[in-house]
């Protein structure tokens, strides 16, 4: 299984967001306290919109919190990295693959990094900027994992108008 975790996430719209891309994946969604708002905040009810009652999460009271209650393969998303996020093997679906992002101002903690180095990663990205926003980060780096494991039960068409919705005459 993915499991998608937000280290202190501050901005309820990207948690919104990421709740929603976690429904979409099939990945379960873990939430390291503080919060920077609260669950039951309108923010993030209108970025998860209809998807929250499909959501699995979890909530934690710090990172130590998390650690104790699950096992699997940790990975680190920091600015910091050395490694790019498409230099793992993720292609084993049996694991549980565990993608650690930071708050949105400061990042995973140093001290926190510094005991996993070969696990601290980066998505590549020029100079001028310090980063990208935190939700497409889970997204992208989440779709690598699915890419590597051939999208897992994940339909690979639409649903709901049909396979060949594109080939018909109708507008």
């Amino acid at each position: 299984m993915i499991h998608i975790v937000l280290f202190e996430p501050e901005i309820p719209q990207n948690t919104g967001n990421i709740m929603r891309t976690c429904v979409a994946t099939g990945s379960k969604l873990h939430l390291i306290k503080p919060l920077g708002f609260s669950l039951d905040d309108a923010h993030v009810k209108r970025s998860g919109v209809n998807y929250i009652d499909k959501l699995e999460y979890s909530v934690y009271e710090n990172f130590q919190d998390f650690q104790d209650k699950n096992q699997g393969d940790f990975y680190y998303f920091t600015r910091y990295g050395h490694k790019p996020h498409t230099s793992f093997d993720y292609s084993d679906s049996s694991r549980d693959i565990y993608l650690i992002f930071g708050k949105e101002s400061t990042g995973i903690p140093k001290e926190i990094l510094k005991k996993d180095l070969e696990h601290c990663m980066r998505i590549p990205m020029t100079a001028n900027v310090r980063a990208l926003n935190l939700s497409n980060c889970v997204a992208i780096c989440t779709y690598e994992v699915l890419r590597q494991q051939n999208y897992n039960d994940l339909l690979k068409e639409e649903p709901h108008k049909g396979k060949d919705y594109l080939e018909r005459d109708e507008y």
